[in-house]
């Protein structure tokens, strides 16, 4: 796009958004976070975050599956760390 702060912009609103589904995925039950994963599998593609866009859709499949939504919360993390590193 080549347009800085409509970058930063639209990165912050994603950090934002992954912050939200952080503290809740984790304590959703299974339909929610179907929801939830779905929402962020979307979004993640928008911004390229392909990797954390994948994670999302394995838990729109497995909801159950607390090892993948650990996964998604450390993926979560990384990637807001390198959204803040990126927009200093």
């Amino acid at each position: 796009m080549s347009d800085r702060a409509l970058e930063q912009e639209v990165l912050a609103m994603f950090s934002q958004q992954l912050g939200a589904i952080r503290n809740s995925i984790a304590k959703a039950d299974d339909a929610e976070r179907r929801r939830l994963a779905h929402a962020l599998k979307g979004s993640a593609r928008g911004v390229g975050a392909f990797a954390l866009a994948d994670c999302a859709a394995r838990i729109e499949d497995h909801p159950s599956d607390r090892a993948l939504v650990s996964r998604l919360t450390r993926m979560i993390l990384e990637t807001q760390d390198f959204i803040a590193a990126i927009s200093r």
